[in-house]
């Protein structure tokens, strides 16, 4: 999943880009609302971390600004303890959540997992769930008929990915858009090679090569 974190504050920014990469995410890092007003609607995210105290551009103009140009992409809004006004603001404007400073590393991560599954109409599971899987996010492994199968960073990030779109048909360049961040050489070779790894601990039939147009999770264990 590639999120896009709007944060000026460089030591916490420093923080949750090591923090969230070792969850699996891929990241892109902005400091400045003007510049986020553009990358926030022109690049692929899955889901936006935005701090409201911004250079540039105040975050609730930026948030007002992607919500008017019809951005559908999820928002958690970062806030100061204490600013009530500011959250109900935000919340009015279109966020999605909010977290108050300081916060815990482990709640940012909940919260987050709550809200790409919702996103996806998967509000109702506490944990994904697809072909008969159970994906653990903390853990960053899997369990089937309750036996846990290891997964590696890459392969948990695509399973992770194809489990919170199941069924849908999901191009190389679609996937290499949402798993890497704007830094990171996207191969297709390498995508290939995590799908072929992924197939051979959890089953060729759970993931679908459609030629020339990708691949598809089709709920189907063996």
């Amino acid at each position: 999943m590639r999120l896009l974190l709007v944060e000026d504050h460089v030591p916490l920014a420093d923080e949750l880009i090591a923090g969230l990469g070792r969850q699996g995410y891929a990241l892109d890092w902005l400091a400045d609302g003007r510049d986020a007003v553009y990358q926030g609607a022109s690049e692929p995210y899955d889901l936006i971390i935005l701090d409201l105290g911004l250079p540039g551009k105040p975050g609730l103009e930026v948030l007002r600004e992607w919500r008017a140009g019809g951005l559908a992409t999820p928002v958690l809004i970062l806030t100061a303890r204490g600013s009530w006004a500011e959250r109900i603001d935000g919340l009015k404007a279109g966020a999605d959540d909010y977290l108050t400073k300081p916060f815990h590393p482990e709640e940012l991560a909940l919260r987050i997992q709550a809200l790409l599954r919702r996103a996806h109409g998967l509000a109702n599971q506490p944990q994904l769930e697809a072909a008969g899987l159970q994906l653990d996010e903390g853990r960053q492994c899997v369990t089937r008929n309750g036996q846990e199968i290891e997964l590696t960073a890459a392969e948990f990030r695509l399973l992770r990915y194809f489990m919170l779109h199941p069924g849908q048909l999901l191009s190389k360049s679609h996937l290499a858009e949402h798993l890497y961040d704007g830094e990171t050489e996207r191969d297709s070779n390498v995508l290939e090679v995590h799908v072929n790894r992924l197939r051979g601990k959890l089953g060729r039939e759970v993931i679908e090569t459609r030629r020339g147009q990708g691949y598809r999770f089709s709920g189907v264990s063996g």
